[in-house]
């Protein structure tokens, strides 16, 4: 399958801007931002159709049933019903608002379906980072060929017009997802046979720093900092890997690192970056695929194609919290009754690989939703334009903090015949949001000297 097969919308305009190009936004386009545009830049009005509604602030009000801090969210819209099920009989009817992707799946798996709910524009930010979104409309500027954000831009979406490729995925890394966040999760890869093995079994702490701009030691170049303590499969039970990223990876390239039991030492992981496989998933998934992207993106050319209409993983509440681990399940993918599906608009973005450096991938489509910027719907192909891989990554919003959380996702290997669920919630929920940690609490030494203390 072709990538360049897509049907782009009304933007389709963008088509020729480069992905490395530094882009300006005027101060007459930067008007729109609050009126014809959200204040992150999605479009305010809903489409012609009437399928997709006007964005009038998100969800920002809690449904009966949610207990504050219990690492479960309340589904808002449990009592809805489908408006449409696609399936292997009718999915031609709806190519053009489907990824390469879903549409393997209805070739080579009759049983599988999707059932398309009404559509919530339920994304919503804190009332700070729109404010910081709209003064970067004009000051924030990208450097080094798109490679590098200035670090001014913190706070706040980057670039709420985006004009790049580059700026585009700079907004989906640097997207808000609240500014610090724990959770106990699971892995699990479900072999050719249908098979499933949980892979690992994680305790994950998650901030991001390019919202910290009150506390004090922050570095004010890095954006991102995760780490993970491994408490399962029993082989890897202690294991400790952490990550940070920075603004200009150039000169900071990413800081990885990784701590076994049994070597009893700290030392640092530089191999956790671009196209190697992740051991905790089961090698079905690349570095540069965690949150369906991360890292750098030296290795390709980033093009901002348009925006189009897209069936994704939306309010997804029911996949995250209301099916167990047996029901999520089937042989050849994940069992349809537990995801929801809602027609939103996704930006496109096209990567190919530059001439003279080597990925797993050539060429790669990144469908990212308007209003959270979130990547929902992901296609990778090899060299000989085969789709290799594809990522379902599902959203629900934490409406009590003013979320978008965009973390559980499903990953085909087309070429194995096998698929991965990741971030699984463990019994009980996710975890919580909590208040940012010192930055000594975060040195690598007091991580792993805590967790091998338990």
């Amino acid at each position: 399958m072709n990538m360049k097969r897509l049907i782009i919308g009304s933007l389709a305009g963008l088509a020729g801007l480069a992905g490395g190009a530094q882009a300006q936004v005027t101060p007459d386009e930067a008007k729109q931002l609050g009126s014809t545009l959200t204040q992150l830049g999605a479009v305010k009005a809903g489409n012609k159709e009437g399928t997709i509604p006007a964005y009038t602030g998100g969800l920002q009000k809690a449904p009966a049933g949610f207990k504050a801090g219990s690492g479960v969210w309340a589904d808002p819209f449990k009592d809805e019903a489908p408006i449409l099920r696609i399936d292997a009989k009718n999915y031609q009817q709806h190519a053009d608002k489907l990824s390469d992707g879903q549409k393997e799946l209805f070739k080579k798996h009759p049983g599988f379906y999707m059932d398309v709910y009404p559509t919530h524009r339920t994304a919503a930010v804190p009332e700070r980072v729109l404010a910081k979104t709209v003064r970067n409309a004009t000051t924030c500027k990208t450097a080094k060929g798109g490679l590098a954000v200035d670090q001014a831009c913190r706070g706040g979406i980057p670039f709420p017009i985006a004009k790049t490729g580059n700026e585009m995925m700079w907004n989906q890394q640097l997207r808000y997802k609240a500014d610090t966040t724990t959770r106990s999760s699971r892995s699990w890869v479900v072999d050719a046979s249908g098979k499933a093995v949980m892979t690992s079994q994680q305790q994950t702490f998650e901030e991001t720093p390019y919202y910290h701009e009150d506390l004090d030691g922050r570095d004010e170049q890095m954006y991102w900092r995760t780490y993970s303590v491994n408490s399962a499969p029993i082989r890897k039970a202690g294991e400790v890997t952490g990550l940070m990223d920075f603004l200009d990876p150039t000169q900071k390239p990413r800081r990885a690192w990784s701590y076994a039991p049994g070597q009893r030492r700290i030392k640092l992981a530089p191999e956790f970056s671009y196209d190697t496989p992740v051991a905790s998933m089961g090698g079905v998934t690349l570095f540069d695929e965690l949150f369906v992207f991360s890292g750098q993106m030296d290795r390709f050319d980033f093009k901002l194609v348009g925006k189009k209409e897209m069936y994704v993983p939306y309010n997804a509440y029911k996949l995250y919290f209301g099916c167990g681990v047996e029901e999520q399940f089937k042989e050849k993918y994940p069992n349809p009754a537990c995801w929801r599906w809602e027609l939103h608009r996704m930006w496109v973005v096209e990567a190919t690989l530059k001439q003279g450096f080597r990925h797993a991938y050539a060429t790669r489509t990144y469908y990212i939703d308007e209003d959270s910027y979130g990547a929902m719907l992901y296609d990778a192909y090899d060299r000989s334009g085969q789709l290799y891989r594809s990522i379902f990554n599902s959203m629900i919003q934490l409406y009590d903090v003013d979320a978008p959380y965009i973390v559980k996702n499903v990953i085909f290997d087309f070429n194995k015949g096998m698929y991965a669920l990741v971030n699984d919630a463990l019994i009980g929920g996710y975890g919580v949001v909590t208040k940012p940690r010192s930055n000594r609490d975060l040195n690598p030494e007091t991580i792993v000297a805590k967790e091998t203390a338990r």
